[in-house]
């Protein structure tokens, strides 16, 4: 019988259950036999899998994190890692797989697939929304909505103590997260790594603020911002201005928790897309969905092609601050 894997790589992102969830419906429903991956490559490497049926993934579509779990694997980073994961799928008849993950994940299915004769197709899963080749990616709206909701109760403590609070999310190398939590949030200011940022301008606006009699100020700091982090910012703008500040690191809370309806539906569309995909004789492709339409972009050019932030919604930030 056809057998067809599926894993979790990477950064773990709320909704990648109900994408795991989506594969094995879709390929049992075509009579196909879906086996999960233990651990990401590393579980291919060690051989370790667990069938999957209908019944193996009930209940997994409300939970965050992944059943397959995820694991960095350095062994996978070179041919003889690879080799073994290939004799592994070799042995177990394996000749397609689903990789639920970002760019580093999508960079290890092509150098698998160039290094043995599997066919692989990616599916974007990553919290941090930075994967050319599709609008958004499983995990994106859920963090989004988390950070927004501590903002709106951290926004009640800063109005009645009259504090500035720098709030560091998570966007090491992309500024999506920060940019569209900060606008949902009515940030005072939003600080990324794709725009330089102007400490002076702070401190102009936040004096601003103080004069006009605003009672709050929220700060959004993407963890990758080139300035610093949060801390870093916080000092030097509170030292400047003479106000006495808070600050909150969000951190890992962004990736926990149930996904949103937006994202299991996400998931579940590109997760059938993924195994019809396969169905059809294709591969090398991570299924994506562009303005509402499924979309299959090339997995190399996934990683090797940035993803830009929307202008307009840049420009949107010091408008809506005022």
């Amino acid at each position: 019988m056809r057998r067809i894997a599926v894993l979790t790589s990477g950064g773990d992102a709320p909704g990648m259950n109900a994408g795991i969830r989506a594969v094995a419906r879709c390929a049992v429903a075509q009579g196909v036999e879906v086996v999960g991956i233990w651990h990401g490559f590393q579980g291919l490497c060690d051989g370790d899998l667990v069938p999957l049926d209908a019944r193996a993934v009930s209940n997994i579509l409300q939970r965050g994190g992944t059943v397959l779990d995820t694991r960095r694997c350095e062994e996978f980073r070179d041919a003889s890692g690879r080799a073994r994961a290939l004799e592994f799928l070799e042995r177990e008849g394996i000749e397609e797989l689903v990789v639920i993950g970002g760019e580093g994940s999508f960079r290890g299915a092509v150098a698998l697939a160039e290094q043995g004769p599997i066919k692989a197709v990616g599916v974007p899963g990553t919290i941090d929304n930075d994967v050319y080749g599709t609008d958004y990616t499983i995990g994106f709206d859920t963090a989004v909505n988390t950070a927004v909701e501590a903002i709106d109760r951290i926004r009640d403590t800063a109005e009645a103590l009259d504090r500035p609070f720098f709030v560091e999310v998570m966007g090491r190398t992309a500024g999506f997260i920060a940019l569209e939590v900060g606008i949902a949030s009515g940030a005072e200011d939003i600080l990324i790594s794709e725009t330089q940022t102007d400490l002076e301008q702070i401190y102009q606006h936040l004096e601003a603020n103080l004069r006009k009699g605003k009672k709050s100020s929220i700060i959004v700091v993407a963890e990758g911002d080139e300035t610093g982090g949060a801390f870093r910012i916080a000092a030097e703008v509170g030292a400047r201005v003479g106000l006495e500040y808070r600050v909150v690191i969000l951190g890992h809370i962004q990736r926990g928790g149930p996904p949103t309806a937006r994202d299991r539906v996400l998931a579940s569309k590109l997760g059938v897309s993924a195994v019809e995909y396969l169905l059809e004789g294709r591969e090398g492709h991570m299924v994506g969905e562009v303005a509402g339409k499924i979309t299959f972009t090339p997995l190399a050019d996934t990683y090797s092609h940035g993803k830009n932030l929307d202008n307009y919604l840049l420009r949107m930030v010091r408008i809506l601050a005022t």
